[in-house]
């Protein structure tokens, strides 16, 4: 990257930017297993993902300060609605790297697992949300993300007619349906 100019730089910002909305507007949950570092552009698209585990070995954080610029694929905007605004800018103006520990204690992950039960937790959250309804799980994933955007009556509004359309579906009345009988829905996507 040392070699960019400001027209290359802003193309390479766009390019991560775009990759980390793809992660937050795709209908399927993300999930990001961070075991190693995630420094820069990799603590950036894990912020894009829905959930963050990682490993109880794992450094995270947005060291570009050192560099001489700033986060640049959305680190100074997610890291804030992750976590808090305080925390934000004293990673972002100081550069300084956190331990897994701290990182959850900061809501910057939601869990630690040793790195050896990493994937496996990893992977177990994802079989327990292949099992939820699609539509819902995207319908889920699109108002919690509208949570901290435009205004509180607004978002109200849209939660509950998209709550009033799922009931439209197949996977509501098998998901209504599996509770009354107590056994586990199997739902379709539609």
């Amino acid at each position: 990257m040392s070699g960019l100019g400001v027209v290359e730089a802003k193309a390479w910002g766009v390019l991560g930017h775009e990759c980390g909305r793809l992660l937050e507007t795709m209908p399927k949950p993300t999930i990001a297993a961070i075991n190693g570092f995630a420094l820069g552009g990799g603590c950036e698209l894990a912020l894009a993902c829905d959930l963050r585990y990682a490993a109880s070995t794992a450094k995270l954080g947005q060291p570009e300060i050192n560099l001489g610029i700033i986060p640049g694929w959305g680190g100074t905007q997610r890291l804030a609605r992750a976590t808090t605004l305080g925390f934000a800018k004293e990673l972002v103006f100081t550069g300084r790297t956190v331990g897994a520990e701290e990182a959850a204690q900061r809501g910057l992950v939601n869990a630690v697992f040793e790195p050896a039960e990493l994937m496996e937790r990893s992977l177990e959250l994802a079989r327990s949300l292949a099992i939820r309804s699609p539509l819902a799980l995207a319908a889920a994933k699109t108002a919690v993300n509208r949570a901290l955007q435009g205004e509180l009556a607004q978002d109200l509004d849209a939660e509950v007619q998209t709550f009033a359309e799922l009931f439209a579906g197949e996977d509501q009345k098998e998901g209504m349906r599996a509770f009354v009988e107590k056994r586990e829905p199997r739902f379709r996507g539609r």
